[in-house]
């Protein structure tokens, strides 16, 4: 397992980047605007460990962020996400989102904390019981 990233949803855009480059001495390693989901994502990383990064993510439309919605999950990276997500189910976790793409997973921490789960290198190929289970709650 490999840690990627610890996403924080952001209001203003320009104001999170002054804090966590100018002021905190973090650096930009990418920012993709997907303007079909109308939001932009901006990875950081302290300088020489640009292997632990910050996710910015900042909606186009304005939202109201509190109840801690501006924090939004920590994602890994692991060797087989089916065998991860089973190991988990097998002691009593809920996989929220299942992994029926091969690719992406989620599951809640005891505190209710999203954490992502991402396959390494390719999608699996589609199994089930993963390809027919549905969300369980939101993550």
């Amino acid at each position: 397992m490999k840690y990627l990233h610890t996403m924080v949803r952001v209001r203003d855009l320009d104001d999170s980047l002054h804090f966590y480059c100018d002021c905190l001495g973090l650096v930009e390693l990418g920012r993709y605007e997907i303007e079909e989901g109308r939001f932009t994502l901006v990875f950081l990383a302290a300088p020489g460990n640009e292997h632990a990064q910050i996710e910015l993510t900042y909606n186009w439309d304005p939202e109201e962020l509190d109840e801690g919605r501006n924090f939004g999950h920590i994602a890994y990276r692991v060797d087989n996400i089916y065998e991860i997500c089973q190991r988990m189910m097998d002691k009593g976790v809920t996989i929220n989102r299942p992994p029926r793409d091969g690719q992406m997973a989620f599951v809640r921490s005891p505190d209710n904390i999203s954490i992502e789960l991402l396959q390494e290198g390719d999608p699996l190929p589609a199994a089930e019981p993963w390809a027919s289970m549905q969300n369980s709650g939101h993550w």
